[in-house]
């Protein structure tokens, strides 16, 4: 008897920096989401794929669900809200703790709402004591139904496999939304422009980060199979500029060869990456400068 192929959409939610985009990364084994110990790291929805012989996860990693600060934020978190009511299993990441704060409140109000599965994934286990963690389920256990609760270490691949068991138990039999290798639905450009901002958030101070776009203005290849890519990394206030450029350009050169590499090492070629920096006060407020830089509302 032929084995049925299962399929479906799994949404990865959680407060800001619990891991999530290293659960994802580390499930579809490649770097797809960008990962830094800054929260708001992930903007936008990300959509990558797993694909085996039982059948096809697509994730959604959503930005973190908190509470906004501008519209930047708004934008964030509806993402997050609207991804919740359109897929067929809920990953829910939080930190080991038996602290349960405004934060997770808020999120587990939202999950009343929908009526989709949701398994609670206890992150960062490797940081506790064995023996605490099930302290930390049974504190989870008392706020909310939750179909399955898994301890896990995205970072030490501790237990990863068996999330990938568990979702293939609750997704259903279905198509196959995507060839067997395909790992994102991402255009390279935007993948480019992430792993730009990431570099960026993780060698800038933290009052610069938030108020960081990049923008890639020009991707071409030349006959010789390198990749010319030109991109603008935009921020908030002139200081700022100063900042990101560096001492005799220091700053840009570090962010700009470690984003380089690493969009080589996904292109599997040459890559002439070139950055500037421009200025754009209070674009996080700015409709037209959110939908410039690719915010743009799941209504659109």
């Amino acid at each position: 008897m032929e084995k049925c192929f299962k399929s479906g959409f799994v949404a990865l939610i959680g407060r800001p920096n619990v891991g999530k985009s290293t659960l994802m990364n580390h499930l579809i084994g490649q770097k797809i989401a960008i990962t830094s110990d800054k929260p708001q790291t992930t903007r936008n929805r990300i959509q990558t794929v797993y694909t085996d012989e039982r059948g096809q996860i697509v994730f959604l990693d959503t930005p973190g669900i908190h509470k906004a600060k501008n519209k930047l934020g708004d934008y964030m978190v509806n993402v997050a809200e609207h991804t919740l009511r359109e897929v067929d299993v809920v990953l829910w990441l939080v930190e080991p703790t038996t602290f349960i704060g405004a934060g997770e409140r808020h999120i587990v109000e939202k999950l009343k709402q929908v009526k989709t599965p949701v398994i609670l994934i206890i992150n960062k286990v490797d940081t506790v004591e064995k023996t605490e963690v099930l302290k930390f389920i049974d504190t989870y256990r008392k706020i909310y139904q939750f179909a399955e609760i898994i301890p896990v270490s995205a970072l030490k691949d501790i237990n990863t496999d068996e999330v990938l068991n568990v979702l293939f138990r609750y997704l259903g039999e279905g198509p196959q939304y995507f060839d067997d290798d395909t790992v994102t639905d991402q255009p390279m450009r935007q993948i480019a422009a992430e792993l730009i901002r990431e570099k960026a958030l993780r060698y800038l101070s933290d009052e610069i980060p938030h108020g960081i776009a990049v923008t890639i203005e020009k991707m071409s290849e030349r006959k010789n199979g390198l990749f010319d890519i030109e991109a603008n990394i935009v921020c908030e206030r002139d200081s700022h500029k100063g900042i990101i450029i560096g001492k005799q350009g220091a700053m840009l050169k570090k962010i700009g060869s470690a984003a380089r590499r690493e969009i080589e090492a996904l292109m599997g070629a040459p890559v002439n990456l070139q950055l500037w920096v421009k200025v754009r006060k209070e674009w996080r407020d700015n409709e037209l400068f959110l939908k410039n830089y690719g915010y743009r509302s799941e209504n659109e």
